[in-house]
């Protein structure tokens, strides 16, 4: 998992030490951005899964390709050029995009692959009315097709953003005073504000739009919405839409902010997608919201020296909840009929 860490190296040696009261709220504020940060892109990324599982009940697994796959869309569509591996060794596009209008493009390149996962992993089955778990399985292997093919395309290799891919940013901005400093990270700063708006956006979208009332009475009962005139698949194809822009966007801030560490960057964030619906509840919103920045934040104060097994904590949360709540922070406690 990325380390969204500071390095102090760059503060100037002349400036009066630290006392440590003043060094201990530094550190405590710089690790409550770090959990926000990163808290809030696992809430964008979970709210992918969540959307999906509240329309048909089952997790999408090619969930974590669409993320890796919409980091590299915004590596290339801003100007990044490939290895020496893979078909597209070497290439990069003759024109270089902004990029907030890469991540938005992106974000819909991504959709629409998400949508053609539904049409040939999803809709299929659906219609012959398989097992829930072949239809995990066949997103599964969806997945790996997609992982695999962009191996064969760029190679297995690490790809870092340019430098300059925030515009005219500095690297740090000091929220504290030239005397006692608190430098945050200007890309963290970026990732908070960017996945703040996406949640607002798309809260309002799902509470107070016709799309997000027609999702909602899908996710309550399909076969009701249906006689009532909803159509369904239509609704259920901009879900996974909306899905895969949200695990677009998800791949480009972290990406963005680390590195793309190869073909399967998102796999350990398909699996911590998975801790942060159940920890916040299967199929609630804002428990994916708050799932997100439960795990965020915990990982942010886990000390360097245990930095290791941050998935570790944020499974072991998952143990404890399925042990104690097992629908979750928010989630409903479902009730079978027989």
């Amino acid at each position: 998992m990325p380390n969204f860490g500071w390095c102090y190296s760059h503060l100037s040696h002349d400036r009066p030490p630290l006392t440590p009261h003043l060094m201990t709220l530094t550190i405590f504020l710089q690790n409550v951005l770090n959990g926000l940060s990163i808290g809030s892109v696992y809430a964008i990324f979970a709210l992918g899964y969540t959307l999906v599982f509240s329309i048909l009940g089952i997790i999408n697994f090619a969930h974590g390709a669409i993320f890796t796959l919409g980091a590299y869309f915004t590596y290339v569509l801003i100007g990044g050029a490939f290895g020496f591996n893979g078909l597209l060794a070497n290439a990069m596009l003759p024109v270089k995009m902004p990029f907030a209008v890469a991540i938005v493009l992106s974000g819909i390149l991504c959709g629409l692959v998400s949508v053609v996962v539904e049409r040939l992993a999803f809709r299929p089955l659906r219609r012959q009315r398989a097992d829930p778990l072949l239809t995990v399985v066949s997103s599964l292997g969806v997945a790996f097709v997609i992982v695999n093919v962009i191996q064969y395309l760029v190679g297995a290799e690490s790809y870092t953003f340019p430098a300059d891919t925030y515009g005219n940013l500095p690297p740090a901005i000091n929220f504290g005073t030239a005397e006692n400093p608190i430098p945050i990270r200007s890309v963290q700063i970026v990732i908070f504000v960017v996945s703040a708006v996406i949640l607002t956006v798309l809260t309002y979208l799902i509470n107070a739009t016709k799309y997000g009332k027609a999702m909602r009475a899908v996710a309550e009962d399909a076969t009701t919405a249906s006689l009532l005139g909803i159509d369904t698949d239509r609704f259920i194809v901009l879900t996974f839409f909306v899905s895969g822009f949200l695990g677009s966007l998800a791949g480009t801030l972290v990406g963005s902010s680390v590195s793309i560490a190869g073909p399967y960057f998102g796999i350990g964030f398909g699996l911590k997608g998975l801790a942060v619906i159940v920890l916040g509840g299967l199929g609630s919103i804002p428990g994916a919201v708050a799932g997100g920045l439960v795990i965020g934040l915990i990982e942010a104060f886990v000390p360097g020296e245990f930095s290791a097994y941050k998935d570790a904590i944020a499974f072991g949360l998952l143990f404890i909840m399925l042990m104690v709540r097992p629908q979750g922070l928010l989630g409903r406690s479902f009730v079978q009929k027989v």
